[in-house]
């Protein structure tokens, strides 16, 4: 009897040690499949990268290689950070990029839904927010050197980028420079010429020039 006993306490213990060690592994592989899924979901691996150097002022158009732009030449006034319901000059906000800001462009017929998304994203300092005809996504989160695209506004990679790369440190040229003062005109109003004007105003190259006039438009928002 006490040998029978013995028995049914070691089935009784293997079972529930058995019982136990399932419950265990289950939750591991639960906090595994989590954690990969967040990784695989906020990843910032489709992040491309360019090599820009900073301060190269020019007054007219610049061709650039990515579309939205990323870095390279730019005029030597930069966009007042704030939300836009208008595309900009594509120099004036590679200038407020090279302060630090993050530009986050849209396609012209993307969702209100979505677009409110993103004005809500934008609404924080060093941040410029415009539709943007063309644009090869949905959404485009751009910074000096890095950019992001995205299918939705409702990506969770998108506040990731702005975190990272929003007044980052590694990358800004010219780090802790002023993302206002500049000008809010949008490219309609203010297109900036393909040629330099006959009167041509002096270099400014490698550094910034001050905004003498007000603007003609204010951003929204």
């Amino acid at each position: 009897m006490r040998a029978e006993q013995k028995r049914k306490e070691r089935r009784t213990a293997f079972l529930m040690w058995g019982a136990g060690g399932a419950v265990i592994l289950v939750l591991v592989g639960f906090v595994a499949f989590y954690l990969v899924k967040e990784r695989a979901t906020t990843s910032l691996d489709a992040v491309t990268s360019a090599k820009y150097p900073g301060s190269l002022h020019v007054q007219t158009k610049v061709k650039y290689k990515e579309n939205p732009p990323v870095g390279g030449e730019h005029n030597p006034a930069w966009q007042n950070c704030g939300i836009y319901d208008q595309p900009l000059n594509n120099e004036n906000a590679v200038h407020s990029m090279e302060h630090g800001a993050v530009w986050i462009t849209y396609q012209p017929d993307l969702p209100k839904a979505q677009v409110d998304k993103l004005k809500e994203l934008a609404s924080k300092d060093y941040m410029l927010l415009s539709p943007y005809p063309g644009l090869p996504a949905k959404v485009v989160a751009s910074s000096w050197n890095k950019q992001l695209k995205l299918d939705s506004a409702e990506d969770p990679r998108l506040p990731k980028f702005i975190s990272t790369y929003k007044n980052n440190s590694a990358e800004t040229p010219e780090l802790g420079a002023a993302c206002d003062g500049g000008v809010s005109t949008v490219a309609a109003d203010a297109p900036i010429p393909e040629t330099t004007p006959t009167a041509a105003p002096s270099s400014t190259a490698g550094t910034d020039a001050p905004v003498t006039s007000a603007p003609s438009s204010s951003p929204t928002g």
